[in-house]
Order: C-alpha cells, then sequence, then structure tokens
C-alpha cells in the first residue's frame, strides 16, 4: 500500500469516527448545558465554592466569573511552580524560576500550553498532574462554558441574562470532561501509553554516558491534553514520544480526541437555537476549511524535490518512521485548525509551505474546528461579520438567527477580530527591532522570521506549538508571549460575552422574503470566504515574508 493510499484510508476513518460520534455527543452536550438539575458531586462542589447554580447571570457578572476564577488559577500555578523544590514527588528537581513559572501558569490556564522548558526535566508529579492536568480540564471547561453563553444570546430574547457561569464550569467538567478521559485514557495505556508515578531510573549506558527517563502519569494527561485542545506534553518531544504515543491506532485516537468535541459543538449549538440545519451550516464551513488544509498539508510533504525527498518518499525530516508523512499532515492540521499545540513531528521541518499552512490554520483564529468552545465563539464571530457584509452588499440590516446585526454587535466583532493580529504583528516586529530577542534564533533569513512569528502567533491565539529553532526559554519571551496568551485569550473574550449580552436583550426579528438564509451553501461559502479573505488582508504580508518566501525558494 502506498503512503498516500495509507493517508487517505486514514482520514476517511477518522471521518467516519467524528461522524458516528456527532450526534450523541452534540445533543449530550445540549442536555447538559439545558439541564435544570444538579448532580449530588456537583452540589458538592458549588458549596465549597460558595456558589449559587441557580443564578441567572448577565454578561458582566458571567465575565467577572470567568476572569476570577482565570485569575485565581494563573496565581495558585505559579505559587505551585515556585515552591515545587519543596514538594514531596517533586523527583528532585528544583523550583521554576519566576518568569518562566509566569509564563507556564499563564499558558495553561489560557488553554494554550506553550512550553519553554523540557518537561521530563523540569516538573515533576505534583505539579504535572494536581497543577498542569487540572488546569487542562478547567480552562477547556472555560472556554466551553463562554461559548455556549453565546449560543444563549442568540437562542433568549429580552433578558440579557446567558445562564451561570459556575453551573457551566462544572458540568463542562463532571458531566463531559470527565467521562471522556476516564474511557480515552484506558485506550492509551492499552495502546501502550505509560500510567505510574515511577521516579527517575536509568535505562541504558552508551557510549560517553547514560540515559535516564522518569515516569508520570502520562495517558491520564495525555488523553485531556487532546480532548481539551490544551496541547502541553508530558514530556518535551510531546506526542512524537513513544510513552505519550506509542503507535499509529494511538495517533489516529489522538487526533479523533482533538477534534471530536470542536465538531459536535455544532449540533449543540443547532440543538440549543431550535435549528439543526444552522449547525450543520456552520459544521460545514469548519469541515470544509479542515479538509482542504488537510489535502493541501499532505500534498506539500509528499512533493518535495530533490534526492532526499525522493529516497525517503517525501518530507521526512522532523518526522516519526512510526508515523510517516501522512499521520504526520493530518496531526499538525488537526493541531493548528484547533488550539491544541500538541505535535508529532517538528513544525520547523516542515516545507516552507507546509509550516505556512500550519501559520495560516492558527491565524483563522483557529476555527475550524478550533479550540474546545473558542472554535464555535469564533466560527459565530465570523458568521456575524458575514451576514454583516451580506446586509451591506443587498442594502438591508443584517440579520443572524433572527437577531438584528447593528452598530453594537458589529464593534464587538470587530474588536474580537482586531485583538489577536495586533498582538501578533505588534510583538513580532518589536522582537526585530530590539537587540536581544533576535539572538534566540538558530536560523537566519526567512525561516528564522517564520520562528518569531510562529512563536506570537501560536500564544495569541492559545494553540502552544512551536517553530523548533527558537530559544524561547528567555526573559522576553516569557514575559510577552505570556502576556500575549493572557490577552489573547481573555481579550476576546469580554467582546464574546457582551456580544452575547447585547443579543440576548433584543426582541426576535421574524423572517421575511428578504431574510438570508444561513442554513444554505451559499452561506456557507460566503463564510468561508470572508474568514480567507480576513485573514488574507490582515497577515499575508507577514507571510509572504516568512513561509511563502521560503517556500519559493525551495
Amino acid at each position: 500500500m502506498s503512503p498516500v493510499l495509507a493517508g487517505v484510508l486514514q482520514l476517511v476513518a477518522l471521518v467516519v469516527a467524528l461522524g458516528l460520534s456527532y450526534r450523541p455527543l452534540g445533543d449530550h452536550m445540549a442536555e447538559v448545558y439545558s439541564s435544570e438539575k444538579h448532580l449530588r458531586p456537583e452540589k458538592w462542589i458549588y458549596k465549597a465554592i460558595g456558589a449559587n447554580p441557580n443564578v441567572e447571570m448577565r454578561w458582566p457578572a458571567y465575565l467577572r466569573g470567568v476572569l476570577a476564577f482565570s485569575g485565581v488559577g494563573v496565581l495558585f500555578l505559579y505559587l505551585l511552580q515556585r515552591v515545587q523544590g519543596s514538594l514531596p514527588g517533586s523527583l528532585g528537581f528544583v523550583s521554576i524560576d519566576p518568569d518562566q513559572a509566569f509564563n507556564t501558569a499563564a499558558s495553561f490556564v489560557a488553554n494554550t500550553n506553550w512550553q519553554s522548558y523540557y518537561g521530563e526535566q523540569a516538573m515533576g508529579h505534583v505539579v504535572q498532574t494536581g497543577g498542569l492536568a487540572v488546569q487542562n480540564f478547567v480552562s477547556a471547561a472555560v472556554g466551553m462554558a463562554v461559548a455556549v453563553a453565546l449560543v444563549r444570546g442568540f437562542a433568549r430574547s429580552r433578558s440579557g441574562e446567558l445562564g451561570n457561569f459556575w453551573a457551566d464550569l462544572v458540568r463542562g467538567v463532571v458531566r463531559i470532561l470527565l467521562p471522556i478521559s476516564v474511557i480515552g485514557a484506558l485506550v492509551l495505556v492499552a495502546c501502550g501509553a505509560i500510567q505510574n508515578f515511577s521516579g527517575i531510573h536509568e535505562v541504558g549506558r552508551f557510549t560517553g554516558g547514560s540515559q535516564q527517563w522518569n515516569g508520570g502519569a502520562v495517558a491520564s494527561q495525555e488523553v485531556i491534553k487532546e480532548l481539551g485542545t490544551n496541547g502541553g506534553g508530558y514530556f518535551n518531544a510531546n506526542s512524537a514520544h513513544p510513552f505519550e504515543n506509542p503507535n499509529g491506532l494511538s495517533n489516529l485516537f489522538e487526533v479523533y480526541l482533538i477534534l471530536v468535541i470542536p465538531f459536535a459543538l455544532t449540533r449543540t449549538f443547532g440543538r440549543m437555537v431550535g435549528s439543526l440545519r444552522q449547525g450543520y451550516a456552520i459544521l460545514a464551513t469548519m469541515a470544509t476549511i479542515w479538509l482542504v488544509f488537510t489535502g493541501l498539508m499532505m500534498w506539500t510533504e509528499f512533493a518535495g524535490k530533490g534526492p532526499a525527498f525522493e529516497i525517503a518518499g517525501g518530507a521526512m525530516e522532523g518526522k516519526e518512521t512510526r508515523f510517516g508523512i501522512a499521520a504526520s499532515a493530518i496531526f499538525s492540521v488537526a493541531t493548528t485548525l484547533t488550539s491544541t499545540g500538541a505535535v508529532n513531528s517538528f513544525h520547523s521541518s516542515n516545507t516552507g509551505f507546509g509550516g505556512g499552512i500550519n501559520l495560516l490554520g492558527m491565524q483563522l483564529g483557529e476555527i475550524a474546528p478550533g479550540g474546545v468552545g473558542s472554535g464555535l465563539y469564533g466560527m459565530l464571530i465570523m458568521a456575524v461579520i458575514a451576514v454583516f457584509l451580506a446586509g451591506l452588499m443587498v442594502g438591508r440590516t443584517p440579520e443572524y438567527l433572527g437577531k438584528k446585526i447593528g452598530t453594537r454587535e458589529i464593534k464587538f466583532a470587530a474588536c474580537y477580530i482586531l485583538v489577536t493580529p495586533a498582538l501578533v504583528l505588534g510583538f513580532t516586529a518589536a522582537s526585530f527591532v530590539l537587540d536581544t530577542p533576535s539572538h534566540s534564533m538558530t536560523n537566519s533569513g526567512a525561516h528564522g522570521f517564520s520562528e518569531i512569528l510562529y512563536a506570537y502567533t501560536s500564544g495569541a491565539n492559545n494553540n502552544g506549538s512551536a517553530f523548533a529553532g527558537l530559544n524561547a526559554d528567555t526573559q522576553w519571551f516569557n514575559s510577552t508571549i505570556g502576556i500575549a496568551m493572557l490577552l489573547g485569550r481573555f481579550l476576546p473574550m469580554v467582546f464574546v460575552l457582551a456580544l452575547a449580552g447585547s443579543l440576548a436583550e433584543q426582541k426576535p426579528v421574524p423572517e421575511t422574503a428578504g431574510t438570508l438564509r444561513t442554513e444554505k451553501p451559499l452561506f456557507t461559502g460566503l463564510l468561508v470566504g470572508t474568514i480567507m479573505i480576513i485573514t488574507g488582508l490582515t497577515y499575508f504580508p507577514a507571510l509572504a515574508l516568512g513561509p511563502l518566501a521560503e517556500g519559493l525558494a525551495a
């Protein structure tokens, strides 16, 4: 069987698995966020944190809950790293330096999981399991809660109420993420992923030295790392490490975990707004972009020119022989079109155009299908902009799901799409203007430029993957990428929740003969075009200086 055919069959198997999960999982999540009942463990949690889950919140109160919870998470994780040297189960590792502790705390709370450290050489069991893994659950649940709040904004009228943040947060963890993670961890252990709390041990002696490994609760952290679109690896090699991702089956399962909730949330959206066809339109938009990007990535990685490419059958540099080119291409597109950031190959070793595809996937806003929760609300923001543009073209007041998109709503949407480009391009420019940051580059020219552009694109878009040639463990990069991660995560949420509150206050507008049918293929095409045009106009000059220049010069 040819490698290309094997890749196509893997992609088909993945689509089938996602299709089989779409309806039951999407319906389940809709029921979870619409239920008025509280499970007993949930009641215990509400009592412990002093929250009343039955109180409806308007958007300012909902936002205060998001920011307060996340702020406490950053502080707790920062302090946990700073005292690691005094904790049991630290494996002899010292406490983390202040700038790196801030960067890591911001990273995991913001659902980014950018890592400027070697996981197996820096973090002990307590920090890994009690700190990082916990944030993998709750940061994903925060994203889902904000997405559901926006959906309620479309579904409700004349109230301005968006639900209860604490109830949405707890239910997301207890009823969705935890049950799937338990099953998924068992699957990964069966595939060969490790799950233990062993210490550091020597695995062999080699000429000039020896090799040491430490164990850990890897399978349980790996599953929520992918399911919650987090991405932080227990080991520095991330999902290219055999302890995290042992074989082709585990690799395909991990890609499935990355995609399953973001895609299924489109059905949750359709159920909650009372029109499944609206959910299918958003699903079609996401799936179209994902399949096109996957096809382009496979093509550019297989089509390399030169003797090395011909002997290897494609661009095998930086890829695991256990997975090959096709599985690596599928994984890299899935991880950069979501906010996952996990890698099973080195993105820096991709072809010039392949690295550009990864960059563009993040710069779209990671909306195809995007991160857990963030992908859905990012795509709905783009849908609001698309209907606004359509309304301008025909001279009608734009409407979406029975709600008018007026001056106030479009200002919130416009502010949302301006945040991450300002962070990415601003910090990238500053890094080249100043002397010190450029010293971290191990490559010059177009590829060196791509390293820094990729770092801030990944941080501000809450992805977490990296081009491997940049030394990001410096005070400049730890601090600025940390700031980019926090602002890139929470500032857009301000505009999402403000938009949700504005929509929830409106009276529904009845459909007329002139209403744009947003459940039709025509709107899907308009939405895809809007996304590509907005991203192209924003990032094309930077992409031209980096991956496009590198690809054309190859």
